[in-house]
């Protein structure tokens, strides 16, 4: 297997952060070790340095905005999480967005008569 297949090559900063947003939404609330401190270290040197260089090659300041929040956000959740608290909330379009904050949509299940599919429709 070539190293092409092996590994995500982004076509630009903005999709090499979402990458980085979709794995760190994954790992975010796995056991802290050694191993995920490391890889989570490694991605966040990767936000500053290849990552910030090619945005700003790239020269969209929002860009730039959000890449700065991200590693704010990253940084901060090694430190909450390595005094032992839990971090509540994910990654979203690159900014930190808690889990209260999100909406929560209530399902009302309506059964009508018989046990076929229980969500049934009242015509």
């Amino acid at each position: 297997m070539s190293n092409s297949e092996r590994y995500y090559t982004p076509q630009n900063s903005k999709d090499a952060m979402r990458q980085i947003e979709m794995l760190f939404n994954k790992y975010k609330d796995a056991p802290l070790t050694q191993e995920l401190v490391d890889y989570h270290q490694n991605l966040v040197n990767r936000l500053k340095t290849d990552i910030m260089q090619a945005a700003k090659q790239e020269g969209i300041p929002a860009r730039l905005e959000n890449l700065n929040s991200m590693i704010n956000v990253m940084t901060r959740w090694l430190q909450i999480r390595l005094s032992g608290k839990p971090f509540n909330g994910e990654m979203s379009h690159f900014k930190y967005v808690n889990e209260q904050a999100k909406p929560t949509f209530k399902r009302h299940v309506h059964k009508i008569k018989g046990n076929g599919g229980h969500r049934a429709s009242r015509h």
